[in-house]
């Protein structure tokens, strides 16, 4: 019986940090402006992507739960199965005001909008 291997894959936050996102369609989400790890467990908890706005002026950020990014290594980013018009009315924050992440029920809710189990079940 043949044995499957396992490939496992790591990279630095700061190659990560930049990355475009682009949904099942191909169109461009934005990009991740940083990884919030969960400092109990290790595990990367979510990527904040920032959307909008024009020349980095006016942009929405999101919580986007880990777990609901998918790696397209031919294109080098990211997708996130949500519809573009999704996004625009989803409920984010600003530079200058982030939600409580530690949160366990703001947590729920934002793995509910993207359709994925909790990371730490």
């Amino acid at each position: 019986m043949a044995t499957a291997t396992l490939k496992r894959s790591v990279l630095s936050a700061s190659t990560i940090n930049g990355d475009s996102v682009e949904n099942l369609a191909g169109k461009d989400l934005g990009t991740i402006k940083d990884l919030m790890i969960d400092l109990n467990t290790g595990r990367v908890a979510y990527a904040v992507l920032s959307f909008g706005g024009f020349l980095g002026f006016g942009n929405k950020l999101f919580a986007v739960p880990f777990k609901a990014l998918q790696v397209n290594c031919d294109k080098e980013c990211f997708t996130l199965d949500v519809d573009k018009e999704r996004l625009e009315n989803a409920h984010g924050f600003d530079e200058n005001n982030w939600p409580d992440m530690a949160d366990q029920s703001w947590q729920t809710d934002v793995h509910g909008v993207y359709g994925v189990d909790p990371y730490w079940s």
